[in-house]
């Protein structure tokens, strides 16, 4: 488990090597700390509960100064482990150091990876979670082999052990027989005690009495004699470490679970009563607490942290606003679920009329616990109804019972603890922190109080004594060498966080000198392109203006100017203004300058001896504009060129060309489907006086010119089609416009070559533009149904490979501009299955990996995953925990993980058996897998199925949530043995259940009876058929509806969502057939077309 944490030699030194805990430096420095002043640690993965308790030795004074005042001379030097001939006690070398770093290094987080490696522990080591106790009477033994030999040799001896004696006295003679043990730790009961003082009084003065059959055989009388048992405490250590055995064993259940009930400890306490000698001064038997491990979670998995005490006051505390919403949400989690009148009180409380339905009621509950009450509570308690009737003194029945309130004074539902905290806040000048991994907040003593019950409880118990005062400003002696190390160390952090800072405020801008360029149509333009009009400046971003101002002036020769203006140059040497800066205070990051900012620099008057103007409404828009032309073969111009935003579209027009030419304007189509989908609109005359602005024209809009010398009666016609918004997403255009506006008239279209038959070069081309977003099968040609389909022709002009994935769009398809495509007549050939894009290599497989978060939830991409055929199916998880998604999922072992099969992107089925290879679970390159963490081991058979019930809300239409059932179909797989199965679930009869399939496709159910033929004698039996086979095909993931007959009297199985998804079926298959209709006279027609 801990690797080989005690495999050193005789004398408690190594000589293996451990790594060189090298770290690869990142391109950020870590932070310094924070207000409060501690530092935090790194969890590894799952080391928390490590992280735990090396804070709480940490933050022990008396241990933390012994083992800093061991030196080199007794310890060695970590350089030197290598070396055969040196001892070198590795493990309290590297304590030391995590030590010093957590206490003095300007760090928020620290690393325990050295200290892991000093154990010998493993990457599945450092990842799993392990007992926080176990670790601690571990590394304290580890901690004794280490030190042999040292002056430290006994300091686990003196700070930590203690010793009881067991004492059997004879009730005859007074003969005391007894026996003494050691101990590091108490591990004390929390079952059936309210506290920890209880439990020790029933551990050290409760006398356990042999009598009657249950004799003790005396050793001076030589007979059977009544006896006592007892037990107390001869010798008490400095620090007493106390276990709570949270962790049970359900004989009834045969599974694990966790104490959750109240379980209240003192911040101080007196041992006195509990002790064998009490002569001893009173200072030695009290003691205070400083520090509390907690666990959140169950009892198969979960989280340590810990509260801290700061004794030495080294850190900085506040206090926290306490928030209503918090209060109130911590008052609703106090409800003990396992105390179903404590969770049916809480319930009536909250509703506003303090009074419901007895029918609904457990509806209520389930959705509070998520349990419902026939599972958890009946078999105990009996029905509700019962349980109500039982506590007349709580509950009050009205309405002949069929409703329930709260009576007006409810008597508590449980006892009072006997033992309460004696503060409420620190009195000694000394604060509590909850140190949680690589986090560290102030905490206070009403805090505490909270880890008393709950999955997120107190777990191990640290008291020191009273009379072991420290001096108030506290200790901290380290040795030199440490401190050598920690003055490094921060003033490498130091350096490095200098020159990240230097780096990222470090900008570089370019300078354009107002002399280089003229004001033309509202925007600057370069005279020449000439580099030396550009020169280029580092600076710091957090400096002001001014600066920057005063830096220009030194490194030009301009001698005037008053403001700088930030722009960009787009295009050839096109630079137009955005924003005018002039208050030298500010920050250039406040005004907006980042890296590779453009800054023109002018007198802020005029340019070139044209006055220019400022503001929002001269800011400049820069425009796509577009001519018909050649120049890249799409024949179509483009260029860019700015205009003032003030300007209006007939000065525009003028800068472009002549008044007769046509102005349009690229937009969106109203109506069109796909999304998209754009035409051009024409300006009409009443725009021209109309500004930019006031057009909500804006940067990178695109403008058609086309003079009138370019445009045939064809072109015009297929203009003002786009302008009155096509609806035909299948028009024709003539040859000549097409070939020009293919590119930009649909920027979410495609433009087509189009033909029928085999013999694509006999048949006229068609040319059409298309929707990319239509399917192959449903959009194109109005669903052309399984006679035809459609293949693609290749650049031999020969028909190529089909489109096989009919439920593709074009885009996913891969069919671009200019593709032909070829109808032809026959059905689709069949798939040959084949890896998904990805190949093999060798025996390897690439797994595609999706995880889910539970039934029912979404599943989301993480990774893939690339494993030999010949592993597996173990292998497979623990692959896949590596995950950079996964690294921060705790599971203690591949057996709380389930894999799903994906098909189709759905949950297919399940994969059995841990140790089958990937091969025999038939899992082929390319394959597709979904995981999913449970909260307790699963091991399915090859006959297993896991079905996800929903029992129904009676008279509504409606289900409980659904819940996972593992049925054993070794012994019946048919319906009859499903129904006696579920029965026994629920506690009823075969015959009080109706049971349906859900069938999501179809948003109907599918009624599984109960009913067997009768048959003759003389007749030979029927086979049973099986659920698993036609007509049910029952598999993994299904979901199966239960309707109990003996309260809800509706067969019917459909709920709302079932009868709407039925009549959107409906519509849709209404709506084939109409397509299917248009397809064929479209089919004809399209046959016997001439262009």
């Amino acid at each position: 488990m801990f690797g080989d944490l005690f495999e050193e030699d005789g004398d408690g030194f190594s000589s293996s090597t451990s790594g060189t805990g090298v770290k690869g430096r990142e391109c950020e420095p870590p932070p310094p700390r924070g207000k409060i002043r501690f530092c935090g640690i790194k969890n590894q993965g799952g080391t928390c509960y490590l992280n735990s308790l090396i804070q709480t030795l940490l933050f022990t004074p008396e241990f933390r100064e012994e083992l800093f005042c061991l030196g080199p001379d007794e310890l060695g030097c970590l350089a030197d482990k290598d070396k055969p001939e040196a001892k070198v006690r590795v493990i309290p070398l590297e304590l030391q150091r995590l030590f010093s770093h957590l206490l003095l290094v300007d760090e928020q987080t620290a690393s325990t990876k050295d200290l892991t490696d000093s154990f010998g522990w493993t990457n599945n080591e450092e990842m799993g979670q392990q007992d926080v106790q176990e670790l601690n009477r571990i590394l304290f033994s580890a901690l004794e082999s280490s030190l042999v030999g040292t002056t430290g040799s006994s300091l686990i001896h003196r700070l930590y052990h203690g010793m009881l004696v067991n004492q059997i006295t004879c009730k005859e003679c007074g003969n005391i027989s007894e026996r003494q043990e050691d101990f590091l730790d108490l591990t004390v009961s929390v079952r059936g005690v309210s506290g920890l003082e209880e439990a020790l009084w029933n551990m050290f003065v409760e006398e356990e009495m042999f009598e009657g059959n249950n004799l003790y055989r005396c050793s001076r009388c030589e007979q059977l004699v009544r006896a006592a048992k007892s037990a107390k405490l001869r010798k008490l250590p400095p620090f007493l470490t106390i276990s709570l055995l949270r962790f049970n064993f359900d004989f009834a259940k045969c599974e694990r679970y966790k104490e959750t009930g109240s379980y209240v400890f003192p911040l101080t306490f007196d041992l006195k009563p509990f002790c064998e000698q009490n002569n001893w001064p009173d200072s030695e038997y009290s003691y205070e607490l400083f520090s509390v491990i907690i666990h959140k979670g169950g009892c198969y998995g979960g989280h340590y942290h810990v509260y801290i005490k700061d004794i030495d006051q080294i850190g900085h505390w506040e206090k926290r606003e306490d928030k209503v919403g918090e209060r109130k949400k911590e008052n609703e989690n106090s409800v003990d679920a396992e105390d179903p009148l404590s969770v049916l009180t809480g319930i009536l409380a909250q509703e506003e009329s303090k009074c419901v339905l007895v029918d609904q009621l457990g509806q209520k509950l389930m959705n509070k616990t998520g349990t419902p009450w026939s599972k958890k509570y009946k078999k105990q308690y009996g029905t509700i109804s019962k349980f109500l009737q039982n506590h007349p003194e709580v509950f009050m029945l009205v309405s002949n019972g069929t409703r329930v309130a709260l009576k007006a004074a409810v008597p508590a539902t449980t006892d009072p603890s006997p033992t309460e905290p004696v503060n409420t806040e620190a009195t000694d000048g000394c604060h509590w922190f909850d140190l949680n991994d690589s986090t560290v907040t102030a905490v206070t003593v009403k805090d505490i109080e909270k880890q008393f019950q709950g999955k997120e409880s107190a777990y191990m118990l640290f008291y020191r004594k009273t009379a072991m005062k420290r001096p108030p400003e506290g200790m901290l002696c380290v040795c030199w060498t440490l401190l050598e190390m920690v003055q490094e160390e921060n003033a490498r952090l130091q350096q490095r966080r200098a020159e990240f800072d230097a780096s990222s405020n470090s900008i570089e801008v370019r300078l354009h000198l107002a002399p280089h360029y003229h004001w033309q149509n509202g925007a600057l333009h370069a005279l020449s392109p000439n580099e030396d009009s550009i020169i280029t400046v580092t600076f710091d971003r957090r400096r002001t203006v001014g600066d920057l101002r005063l830096a220009i002036y030194q490194v030009t020769t301009l001698q005037f100017f008053s403001n700088s203006t930030t722009g960009l140059i787009l295009g050839d040497y096109l630079q137009y203004v955005s924003c005018v800066v002039s208050d030298d205070q500010i920050s250039l990051y406040s005004a907006g300058v980042s890296n590779g900012s453009d800054l023109f620099v002018w007198n802020g008057r005029e340019v070139s001896g044209v006055a220019v103007k400022t503001g929002i409404e001269w800011e400049p828009v820069l425009l796509t504009v577009l001519r018909v032309g050649d120049a890249d073969g799409s024949g179509l111009v483009r260029s860019m060129k700015g205009f003032a935003g003030g300007a209006t579209l007939g000065t525009v027009l003028e800068a472009l060309g002549p008044q007769e030419a046509f102005l349009c304007q690229e937009q969106s189509r109203p109506g069109a489907s796909g999304g998209g989908a754009s035409g051009w609109r024409v300006f009409p005359p009443l725009d021209m006086q109309r500004t930019l602005r006031e057009l909500s024209l804006k940067d990178g809009d695109a403008l058609l010119l086309l003079q009138p010398e370019e445009l045939d009666s064809r072109c015009v016609h297929t203009i003002w089609a786009c302008v009155n918004v096509m609806q035909n997403a299948h028009r024709i255009f003539s040859s000549n416009f097409t070939s020009l506006m293919r590119k930009y008239l649909f920027s979410m279209q495609l433009f087509l070559y189009f033909s029928v038959g085999l013999a694509p070069s006999v048949v006229q081309e068609l040319e059409i533009i298309v929707e990319e977003s239509l399917t192959v099968k449903e959009r194109m040609f109005l669903y052309l149904g399984a006679s035809w389909h459609l293949r693609r022709v290749d650049w031999c002009e020969e028909i190529g490979e089909p489109l096989t994935d009919e439920n593709a769009s074009l885009k996913e398809a891969k069919v671009i501009h200019g593709d032909t495509l070829v109808l032809v007549e026959g059905r689709l050939p069949p798939k040959i299955a084949a890896a998904c894009g990805i190949s093999l290599v060798g025996a390897c497989l690439c797994v595609c990996v999706c995880v889910s978060e539970g039934s029912g939830s979404e599943m989301r991409f993480i990774g893939h995953v690339e494993i030999s055929e010949e592993a597996s199916l173990d292998d497979l998880k623990t692959q896949m925990m590596t995950l950079p998604a996964l690294q921060d999922v705790c599971v203690p072992s591949s057996a709380f993980l389930r894999v799903w099969l994906l098909e189709g992107k759905k949950l297919a089925r399940i994969l059995r058996g841990n140790q089958q290879t990937l091969r025999k679970l038939k899992l082929g390159n390319g394959a597709e897998v979904c995981v999913e963490r449970l909260m307790k081991e699963e091991d399915l058979g090859l006959k297993d199925l896991l079905l996800r019930v929903q029992m129904g809300v009676p008279g509504e239409k409606a289900y409980y949530p659904s819940e996972e059932f593992l049925w054993d179909a070794r012994r019946d797989s048919t319906s009859r043995g499903l129904y006696a199965a579920l029965a026994s679930q629920y506690g009823l009869t075969p015959d009080s259940l109706l049971l349906a399939k859900h069938l999501p496709d179809k948003h109907t159910w599918m009624p599984i009876s109960n009913w067997t033929q009768q048959v003759s004698k003389k007749k030979k039996k029927r086979k049973a058929e099986s659920l698993q086979a036609a007509p049910f095909y029952l598999k993994d993931g299904d979901i199966i509806g239960v309707k109990n007959l003996l309260i809800d009297n509706n067969k019917d199985f459909n709920t709302l969502e079932d009868e709407i998804g039925q009549q959107r079926l409906t519509m849709e298959e209404a709506n084939h057939n109409t397509r299917c209709i248009f397809s064929l006279a479209f089919i004809v027609a399209l046959q016997g077309y001439k262009i």
